[in-house]
């Protein structure tokens, strides 16, 4: 007769038996590339980033080239020899100018006063011409280019 015990060890090696051997289900492998360049997919986006990318790196080499040059400029002008050029030359300019307004307004002459003048300032032809009559003065100026500009100043109205 087979025993109690004997039962219980085949009953639970048949439910051990049945759980081990559990059907398995699996699909067909495959493989997919996860870059778009070698799988197409999305490829339109991902050159479109790379093509941003480079644009963006290239303009950002050029401004920091500009950057740079606009740099080493100011930092020349601010050289201290150099603003001291610039105030030399802002002196200079300043004279000649008040040199021309006192030929212009007469201030400074003693007997005769010009009636008219021309200077030359860096290729720019400086005329002017006192009417008497009607004690205006005529400023022409005119650039290299050939622009002229033209003031007209009424004497009369200047006097302290």
């Amino acid at each position: 007769m087979i025993t109690l015990e004997y039962r219980k060890i085949v009953l639970v090696s048949f439910l051990l038996c049945i759980s081990l051997t559990n059907t398995s289900i699996a699909s067909e492998l495959t493989h997919k590339f996860g870059n778009p360049s070698f799988s197409k997919e999305g490829y339109s986006q991902h050159a479109l980033s790379i093509e941003q990318l480079q644009y963006t790196r290239e303009n950002d080499v050029i401004k920091d080239a500009k950057s740079a040059i606009s740099q080493a400029e100011r930092d020349e002008k601010n050289k201290t020899i150099n603003k001291f050029i610039a105030n030399v030359e802002s002196r200079i300019y300043a004279n000649l100018s008040k040199q021309l307004v006192d030929n212009m307004f007469g201030t400074s002459c003693t007997s005769d006063c010009a009636t008219s003048g021309t200077a030359t300032v860096e290729g720019s032809q400086i005329y002017w011409v006192k009417d008497t009559s009607t004690d205006i003065i005529s400023l022409t100026i005119t650039d290299p280019s050939g622009t002229v500009s033209t003031l007209s100043v009424p004497v009369g109205d200047f006097i302290f």
